[in-house]
């Protein structure tokens, strides 16, 4: 075998290769939960979210979060309408989003940990107060 066909017989396996990467990323396309379906969207309406995150900081709003084997406990300064996330880094499948108004005079936010998946999850929590919004958001591990 010349130099001349070991040349072509290896551009033909590297053209294989780059032609194989490329069926494979077409084919997982979508499938990526790294990033969001509304990207844009949120970028445009970052002013929203950063004005929400400093009236928490302002008004010392910062939610109380107890974690135990079998419940997520967060305590709000005042009554209020939430909606919270919580996300799974590895696997989008898994998130939990839930809205509602805060239980009691404690102003309580509680969900169920039984069946969740033990590891780091991402806490998202907006609310409203009167006509003010807040949101907190920080990395918790169950």
């Amino acid at each position: 075998m010349n130099w001349g066909t070991k040349i072509v017989l290896g551009m033909a396996a590297f053209m294989s290769f780059i032609i194989g990467m490329a069926i494979y990323m077409f084919s997982n396309y979508g499938k990526d939960a790294l990033v969001e379906d509304d990207y844009y969207e949120k970028g445009i309406n970052y002013d929203k979210e950063f004005n929400a995150k400093t009236n928490t900081l302002n008004d010392e709003a910062t939610p109380v979060i107890d974690i135990t084997k079998s419940q997520l406990i967060i305590k709000l300064k005042d009554s209020a309408n939430y909606d919270l996330a919580l996300m799974r880094p590895s696997a989008k499948a898994a998130d939990i989003h839930s809205k509602g108004h805060t239980i009691g005079e404690a102003n309580l936010i509680l969900i169920d940990l039984t069946g969740m998946n033990k590891g780091l999850w991402q806490l998202k929590l907006a609310w409203t107060v009167g006509d003010k919004d807040y949101l907190f958001t920080k990395d918790i591990t169950l």
